[in-house]
């Protein structure tokens, strides 16, 4: 059999794994990223053979190319990916690539959504190995799917937190349960600026489900609740506001379930270790989640009980002279930091920005929500301008621009806080630019918050 060809654009995490997986089993791999050095890519690679072609434009390099694995930033819309489709190149990303060599007697439960999947596919998977599922929590929470998709055998659990800049490009992929959160605006850079293209890549994640599968959906944020026109699959709904007729709900302080007409109490969240109304959200959906997927109900109540939060989102760092710092260099957007807020019971000053990508975010609802909450902002980074006009256009005057790095600004909030307040890192904007990612950028906060 002819050796297969397969061009993979955009050199990291993902690009890594798809690499490696493909070399692994057989393909003749090129590595290509706009980039023509990537630090750490090539002690990644040394197991594998494949042909370094970093710095090159993709379109130049479709020759004898059989397949094209595209990083999430990368739209299938680009005009190389939609030249080597003309080609009669396959054009895929990263997890249509590991679903592909997994096996197909594994259940996939997918965590959508613009905010809180982190948090939820955590969660949902600490439930699965609480109940002793062989389970597998990847996607954007850590590993890529590629990573350990020859790992996934018959039987098997894949807890996956999915972006719609991956589910762009699935083609097989199937979610045997999925989890949608709610939708904001995010990304829309990426998507033409256009809301309903984002939407419709979150949407994919439904297109592959049978009537054998679940959807589960958050009745409150009536974008997803609509989606129930979307999958042939089970809809299980979860809600903070009301009853609904078949999942999850909040009833006072009770975490309820409903199925076939009858009622049994999950757990009260008084005993969730995790903060805020939005982490009980996120606690609803991974219940009915695994709920639906035959996880027992003592099983998922212990995992409940003893969950704590993940890193880099809403995480307490460090106490000191009556101060809390909390990290939650998770919040990438104004929806986000605005949970993170909501989340917050003491004076809070908050370190907005501390990033160089402009996502075209709109940051007045974030101050429209400050109440008595917020007392004083810090901002930092290209977000800069726009946080201004939103703090002009919202009357909030308290706020100071930090021209030095993060340091800095945790140095100048010290300064101004007092006994009893909170320094929440919440930048409401992306890393990019500054940092490699939100890890990194969490890393250094906790690292300086240490150092005080």
């Amino acid at each position: 059999m002819e050796q297969k060809t397969a061009l993979i654009v955009g050199m990291a995490k993902s690009g890594i794994g798809s690499a490696r997986l493909l070399a692994k089993n057989g393909y003749r791999v090129i590595i290509n990223d706009m980039k023509s050095e990537i630090d750490g890519l090539f002690e990644a690679l040394k197991d594998i053979e494949y042909i370094n072609a970093l710095g090159k434009k993709p379109e130049t390099l479709f020759d004898g190319v059989d397949l094209l694995v595209l990083s999430p930033v990368i739209p299938v819309f680009a005009p190389f990916a939609k030249e080597a489709q003309s080609r009669g190149i396959e054009v895929i990303g990263e997890i249509e690539l590991g679903y592909r060599f997994a096996s197909r007697k594994a259940n996939f439960v997918c965590i959508s959504g613009t905010n809180g999947k982190t948090t939820t596919t955590a969660l949902t998977g600490e439930i699965f190995k609480e109940a002793g599922r062989n389970t597998f929590v990847l996607g954007n929470i850590g590993d890529p799917i590629t990573e350990h998709s020859t790992d996934i055998k018959d039987g098997d659990t894949v807890v996956a937190e999915v972006a719609a800049l991956q589910l762009e490009s699935i083609d097989t992929f199937r979610a045997n349960a999925v989890g949608m959160l709610n939708i904001t605006e995010d990304h829309l850079n990426r998507f033409e600026n256009k809301m309903e293209n984002y939407i419709a890549a979150k949407c994919r994640v439904f297109e592959n489900q049978t009537e054998n599968d679940f959807a589960v959906l958050n009745y409150d944020d009536s974008t997803v609740r609509d989606m129930q026109k979307l999958t042939r699959a089970k809809v299980v709904w979860f809600s903070t506001k009301g009853e609904v007729d078949e999942g999850a709900f909040l009833k006072d302080t009770k975490m309820m379930w409903r199925t076939n007409g009858s009622d049994c109490e999950i757990i009260d969240i008084s005993e969730l270790k995790i903060m805020g109304l939005h982490n009980v959200e996120n606690a609803l959906c991974a219940s009915a989640l695994s709920l639906c997927m035959g996880i027992e109900m003592e099983d998922l109540r212990r995992a409940l009980s003893r969950f704590t939060a993940v890193e880099h989102r809403i995480e307490a760092v460090r106490e000191k002279d009556g101060i809390l710092y909390i990290n939650d260099s998770k919040g990438t957007n104004p929806d986000s930091t605005i949970k993170a807020v909501e989340a917050m019971t003491r004076p809070t000053i908050l370190l907005l920005g501390v990033g160089n990508y402009d996502k075209k975010s709109d940051f007045v609802p974030l101050f429209e929500v400050f109440g008595d909450t917020v007392k004083a902002v810090i901002v930092s980074g290209i977000n800069t301008p726009s946080i201004l006009e939103a703090a002009k256009k919202t009357g909030f005057e308290n706020i100071s621009v930090c021209e030095g790095d993060l340091e800095d600004m945790v140095k100048q909030a010290q300064k101004m806080a007092e006994h009893g307040d909170v320094v929440l890192l919440s930048p409401a904007a992306a890393s990019w630019g500054m940092f490699d990612n939100f890890e990194q950028r969490g890393t250094i906060f906790k690292e300086i918050v240490n150092k005080l």
